[in-house]
């Protein structure tokens, strides 16, 4: 496998990020939002996308989504690997994340079951706890 690529997406971008999203049946509805950051992920060609939301030592994890012919080559956690290291750089202590279908993927890689009602007050506040992914997604999380 190459070694990933990463780069910001600029607002103008963001449409593209939507539309993987959409047709992975993943949340779309605030990547404008302010407190967002999303890359683009490529190793030759693109392979992906992925971001990190909020501030502080404590932020979430979101809109991973490997393009589906890129699957199943270690893609996802090179991809996971590279937003853990921007994650770090940003003075970022935990990672939370919700999913309702890749609960597994994530355990592979260290994430841990947590208690929804115990997550962080801001984690808990976000778009993605409140209103964009259902009750019943599995929330884990992952000390940096």
């Amino acid at each position: 496998m190459t070694g990933l690529t990463i780069t910001a997406l600029e607002p103008a971008e963001l449409a593209g990020l939507a539309w993987f999203l959409d047709a992975a049946s993943l949340p779309s509805a605030d990547l404008a939002a302010p407190g967002r950051l999303f890359f683009r992920f490529e190793a030759d060609s693109l392979v992906g996308y992925g971001g990190l939301e909020g501030e502080g030592a404590d932020r979430l994890l979101r809109s991973i989504v490997i393009l589906a012919d890129r699957r199943g080559h270690g893609l996802g956690r090179a991809l996971v690997a590279t937003l853990e290291q921007q994650a770090r750089d940003l003075g970022v202590e935990r990672l939370h994340l919700l999913t309702t279908t890749a609960a597994p993927f994530f355990r592979a890689l260290g994430y841990a079951d947590a208690d929804r009602g115990a997550a962080p007050a801001a984690v808990a506040a976000s778009r993605e706890f409140t209103a964009l992914c259902p009750a019943s997604a599995v929330y884990l999380v992952k000390a940096l």
